[in-house]
């Protein structure tokens, strides 16, 4: 199942992933730092959702209370949370 989850209180202003079985794959940001996203996206390949939401999920970036990591990991809770 594809997902899109428009971001808030960050440089990138979408985040783009599949989740197949509880795993997610093709993890894509638009915007913000291309390459630490792209490594974002690739570490978390192949992780349980849920996983990827606990391990995420509270990272601020700067003086920021959320970062992108983090948007990610409230994503994959929507994910979760509508899928109930």
């Amino acid at each position: 199942m594809h997902y899109t989850y428009n971001t808030s209180g960050t440089c990138s202003r979408a985040i783009d992933f599949d989740i197949e079985d509880g795993i997610i794959t093709n993890v894509k940001f638009t915007g913000g730092c291309n390459g630490n996203l792209k490594g974002i996206g690739k570490l978390v390949e192949g992780m349980k959702v849920q996983d990827v939401a606990a391990k995420l999920k509270g990272i601020p970036c700067g003086a920021r209370p959320t970062s992108c990591p983090d948007q990610l990991a409230r994503a994959c809770e929507k994910y979760i949370n509508d899928n109930k």
